[in-house]
């Protein structure tokens, strides 16, 4: 009996053929996008510090027929390990066709300018900013001779709205844009695409750690807060923007920052609440 559904292995692997990095790829988003680069064809690189759970991940991926996947330990604060991954990637599989840069840290969550920790300060730009910039550097040494390739990066919904993150957090997301901007202008000229992904608020383990609630709470005053009613926000989602850029289905699309927050950042609901509270 034939079907007009066909089976998962017959929808066609957007990311055939291609080598990608994944930094921050151990957790998060960086996993889902692991998980999906996979699935769609592409021999992937993760690229973390937590070395238990980026081993695990790529054991459970390699255990499945058809996946190529390894796991090299990165601090993407430290030039020398960017380099390595990098250079890891083009020695094992011949090139680089997709960096993705998603690596971050959301710091102290502390939201005022005086009582805002000069060392936190830091280290959030040392790995939201110094590490994306590293990450392109390095992918841009091997993707300009090559003449072709894909930088992306995950910025945030802080970098269009703002109020609702910690001071350094936001300026780093802000700085990733301005970053992705500036890049697409220089490696155009190459045929190296460069964009950035901002998403709303995912009951990552890093988001659920910063507000220090349950996941359950999380998700349930993501979903509360959301303008996009009755869908709750994924890593996937960011995922499947990721793979959209890196894929051919955005082989002119340079220089976006991709917003996926369901409408959030396009309204400010607080004088409707505040009028509601009033007349109640």
């Amino acid at each position: 009996m034939q079907t007009n559904n066909p089976s998962a292995s017959q929808f066609p692997k957007r990311l055939q053929g291609k080598v990608a990095v994944v930094t921050g790829g151990a957790s998060g988003i960086g996993e889902s996008t692991v998980r999906l680069f996979t699935k769609h064809g592409a021999k992937v690189v993760i690229a973390d510090i937590q070395d238990e759970r980026g081993t695990s991940l790529c054991q459970e991926l390699l255990s499945e027929s058809g996946n190529v996947v390894i796991y090299v330990h990165c601090d993407v604060t430290l030039d020398s390990d960017i380099q390595n991954v990098v250079d890891t990637a083009v020695s094992k599989y011949g090139k680089l066709d997709i960096m993705f840069n998603n690596a971050g840290i959301s710091g102290d969550t502390n939201n005022t300018i005086l009582g805002s920790d000069i060392q936190n300060f830091k280290r959030v730009f040392d790995v939201n900013v110094l590490g994306i910039f590293l990450g392109a550097k390095h992918a841009a040494r091997v993707m300009i001779p090559a003449k072709s390739g894909v930088i992306l990066f995950t910025s945030s919904v802080a970098s269009v709205v703002a109020g609702e993150t910690p001071h350094a957090y936001a300026m780093s997301k802000h700085a990733v844009v301005g970053l992705t901007k500036s890049l697409c202008v220089e490696l155009g000229q190459y045929g190296i695409r460069v964009n950035c992904i901002s998403p709303y608020g995912v009951a990552t383990p890093m988001l659920v750690g910063a507000m220090g609630m349950d996941k359950k709470v999380v998700e349930e005053v993501v979903c509360a807060s959301a303008t996009l009613k009755g869908l709750m926000p994924t890593a996937e989602d960011v995922a499947e923007a990721a793979l959209y850029l890196g894929s051919e289905e955005g082989k002119y699309v340079s220089g976006l920052n991709l917003v996926v927050d369901g409408g959030y950042s396009t309204t400010n609901p607080a004088f409707t609440t505040e009028a509601k509270k009033i007349m109640s």
